[in-house]
């Protein structure tokens, strides 16, 4: 469920690693180890680790406090430059549950103390902020040499490369710096003779949801249940008239699925405000007394939240309560609206098979074995495209 109050509180952050003294880590390098093994013991699994890197004052910090701390984009410009790693523990939701760690910009992965293996051995992705706006040739020198020493370490990181702060840009110019950046940092690897290293590029900025999109990207490849979220959303929208579909974590506004259909930048900025106008008018009339958490957390957004808009533009727009983090936002023409009891019905067939998968997690099943379970009793049920006509 969700708190309106932000949870972001300054005691909570500590740094970790076995890094250079001068940076504030501890002595103990087994602290990551035990880390990790807090995590399997709690979860069964140990939490993918996001690292996000850059020189500084790229943005690093302000990325993480917009996106997974709900802070404002104006109140960014007071952070101070972080000079010590800060560890983040994201767990949001069964599916967005992973740790952030933010790099200070002036480490050196070159130091004889930096212990590379811990570090990169629990990787799962590693974000790399260039800042647009500013002379991005060090960053790309710095982008090389650690995507080069992260590899070489664990070879199954994903490398995502954020090219921010492109508010400031006209459209030619982020089309531009984007491609120079991309031909510039693949040359370099290529040179090395490290082009079977791939990196993904993004055009962020924390002042729209451009920033949201390219996190939503980041963590969908760290989610192995990816492919059958993005099956049972094809089979919902397919049967049900609806146009596009995301499955969002409520707290931060990431999606951790969609359909097949591409996405529109438009259509998830709707999604997302839609998200922000439920969140807001549950805080004024929600039940409070319903929606309190078992450790007395006030919480808005429920097993009854829901919500329909229509546009003047003959657009609906469909909100549904998945469970206490997940919801469901669908996209669909008011004509096929009119048949809101299939489309009700539908839903409950696809909470039901999202509840099998997160069995799935927890219980170790096989996967494709409680899918086509699931998909069976949807089909059983009158979960077909016959219903739709």
């Amino acid at each position: 469920m969700i708190n309106n109050e932000d949870r972001y509180e300054e005691d909570e952050r500590f740094m970790i690693g076995s890094f250079p003294k001068g940076f504030g880590y501890p002595d103990d390098e087994n602290d990551i180890q035990s880390n990790d093994v807090n995590d399997r013991a709690l979860t069964g699994e140990v939490k993918p680790r996001i690292l996000i890197m850059g020189l500084r004052r790229s943005g690093k910090s302000s990325i993480q406090k917009v996106v997974f701390h709900k802070m404002s984009p104006n109140e960014t410009l007071f952070l101070e430059s972080t000079n010590k790693i800060v560890k983040d523990d994201i767990s949001n939701s069964s599916f967005v549950s992973f740790t952030i760690w933010d790099f200070p910009g002036q480490i050196d992965f070159f130091d004889s103390t930096f212990d590379s293996e811990n570090i990169f051995g629990g990787c799962g992705a590693l974000v790399f902020v260039i800042d647009a706006q500013d002379d991005y040739m060090e960053a790309l020198s710095k982008l090389h040499h650690t995507v080069k020493k992260a590899h070489q370490v664990n070879a199954d990181i994903k490398f995502e490369v954020f090219i921010h702060k492109v508010d400031g840009l006209s459209d030619d110019h982020k089309i531009e710096t984007q491609r120079d950046i991309h031909q510039r940092a693949n040359e370099d690897l290529m040179d090395s003779g490290d082009e079977n290293i791939l990196l993904s590029f993004y055009l962020t900025s924390i002042y729209d949801h451009s920033i949201f999109e390219a996190f939503s990207k980041v963590v969908q490849k760290l989610i192995p249940q990816l492919p059958t979220l993005e099956n049972l959303l094809n089979i919902f929208i397919t049967n049900s008239g609806i146009e596009k579909a995301f499955l969002f974590d409520v707290v931060s506004k990431i999606y951790i699925a969609t359909d097949y259909s591409p996405v529109d930048m438009q259509s998830y900025e709707l999604c997302c405000d839609m998200i922000d106008v439920v969140i807001d008018i549950s805080c004024i009339y929600g039940d409070f007394n319903y929606s309190v958490k078992e450790d007395g957390e006030n919480s808005t957004f429920d097993g009854s939240s829901s919500s329909t808009i229509k546009l003047n533009s003959g657009t609906v727009l469909y909100l549904r309560e998945v469970n206490k983090f997940l919801a469901l936002v669908c996209i669909l023409r008011e004509d096929n609206f009119d048949k809101q009891g299939l489309i009700d019905y539908n839903f409950q067939c696809f909470r039901q098979a999202i509840q099998e998968v997160f069995e799935i997690k927890f219980n170790k099943h096989k996967p494709q074995q409680i899918i086509n379970n699931s998909l069976d009793s949807t089909h059983s049920n009158g979960y077909n495209s016959d219903q739709n006509h």
